[in-house]
């Protein structure tokens, strides 16, 4: 049998005992230094359990504050404990980056109602937008409880296609018999109301809550959270996490940056065959995750864009 090119690769030792641990997607156990908005969240949305209707919100918060673990997290809580009590209660997420617009988004909610047993899908495309809101209200009311709708990124939906789909989530209320719904609202973009009718904004925004960035001290304290699920014991060399933190703090208190760099740092140690991460690997890490996101950006300038931008590079090496 032939040599296959990853035979050495898949025998190699490796500084992870679980990769995943370090990526933001993941959902850990415990969300360090997010209490109080955890708090905050749970205190409405208990409401649910209760039979009663949530007060629509709006997270606000830069890239990384852990808006969107945060719900994610205290959602499933609230699922498992309407499980427990016999309280019906769907909590239903929306990457309103993914799935931009009114169609796509009540196609989607609609479809994540569906039973085995019930009838098929709606189509991705090819239905009146008011036949596919009148068929998320038909599946909401057959199932009845309350659904915990939270569309996140939402500044991006309603720059791309307005707020008409805000105001009909927002008036679900008024057309549901058998079932209630809040709505949450996540964004980046602490003025993304401004563009939304008075009467959409009123509603939709009942109740805020600012997540603030993450400091050092807070980004070293996840790090090491995740570090003991993902990297080995022992592997972590001096100064690696709090040169991670230190660096992600500089970009707005980024927890997925620094979660990148202490990943991107592990992966540079593995294949060097190094038995530690040390400080180096961060900074070689720093400098592939920074080409990455500027490369790509670069490379779809307009021509004459590129050409400012190299007028620029020649001017300063001149100096």
């Amino acid at each position: 049998m032939s040599k296959n090119i990853f035979d050495g690769i898949l025998t190699q030792h490796t500084l992870f005992i679980q990769k995943e641990a370090l990526r933001h997607t993941h959902q850990p156990d415990k969300l360090p230094h997010r209490n109080i908005e955890v708090e905050e969240l749970s205190f409405n949305l208990v409401e649910a359990l209760k039979g009663h209707i949530p007060s629509n919100m709006i997270l606000y918060g830069v890239t990384g504050a852990g808006k969107t673990a945060v719900t994610r997290y205290v959602c499933d809580q609230l699922e498992t404990k309407g499980e427990q009590i016999g309280r019906r209660v769907y909590p239903v997420m929306v990457n309103c980056r993914q799935i931009d617009t009114q169609y796509r988004v009540l196609s989607h909610m609609g479809n994540a109602l569906l039973e085995a047993h019930e009838q098929a899908d709606i189509p991705f495309t090819g239905w009146p937008t008011d036949r596919v809101f009148s068929e998320l209200i038909k599946r909401m009311d057959s199932r009845g409880g309350v659904y915990v709708i939270v569309l996140d990124e939402i500044d991006h939906l309603v720059k791309k296609a307005g707020d008409d789909l805000l105001y009909n989530l927002t008036n679900l209320n008024a057309e549901l018999n058998n079932a209630r719904a809040c709505v949450i609202g996540i964004s980046n973009d602490l003025k993304f109301t401004d563009f939304l009718d008075p009467r959409v904004r009123s509603r939709l925004g009942q109740q805020d809550i600012v997540f603030n960035p993450y400091n050092a001290e807070q980004l070293q304290d996840i790090l090491r959270q995740r570090s003991k699920e993902g990297i080995s014991k022992g592997a972590i060399g001096s100064g690696v996490i709090e040169l991670c933190a230190a660096l992600a703090a500089q970009e707005h208190g980024d927890a997925r940056c620094a979660l990148d760099l202490l990943r991107v740092s592990t992966e540079k140690a593995e294949q060097e065959g190094s038995e530690t991460v040390e400080q180096q690997h961060v900074r070689i890490a720093q400098a592939q995750i920074e080409s990455d996101q500027v490369t790509p950006v670069i490379r779809t300038l307009p021509t004459q864009q590129k050409m400012v931008l190299a007028s620029v590079l020649i001017n300063e090496e001149i100096r």
